[in-house]
């Protein structure tokens, strides 16, 4: 795990935790994929929560100088995909989060404790 990847998904978990996100998980992806060091994983109980967590992250973001790499799923609020290089965000609604269960999807990742960031 990368410095930066670290200092990103700390400044991701407090942004997403001050937006409300609810039940905020981050694996720890280092050794099971090559996309990135992180997965951070959380969901808004409205279309609008949903879009408020990604605008907090992308404005974050800018505060913290980090390239974003790509962003999709704002049309529709219902998963947004930010790709901040080391970490990837997931922020979904409720019932998106339970449909596709990335946390189950990526069982054997470690989980990381968040709560020291919040």
């Amino acid at each position: 795990m990368t410095d930066k990847a670290n200092e990103i998904l700390k400044w991701v978990v407090k942004t997403a935790d001050d937006k409300l996100a609810e039940d905020i998980v981050a694996l720890n992806m280092k050794d099971l994929s090559l996309l990135a060091d992180y997965f951070v994983i959380m969901h808004g109980n409205s279309d609008r929560q949903v879009l408020a967590i990604s605008d907090g992250i992308i404005k974050a973001a800018a505060e913290n100088e980090t390239t974003i790499n790509r962003i999709e799923g704002r049309d529709s609020a219902k998963w947004i995909l930010i790709d901040l290089g080391d970490v990837i965000v997931h922020i979904f609604d409720e019932e998106q989060r339970d449909l596709y269960s990335l946390e189950k999807l990526w069982e054997d990742a470690e989980l990381v404790d968040v709560q020291e960031y919040i």
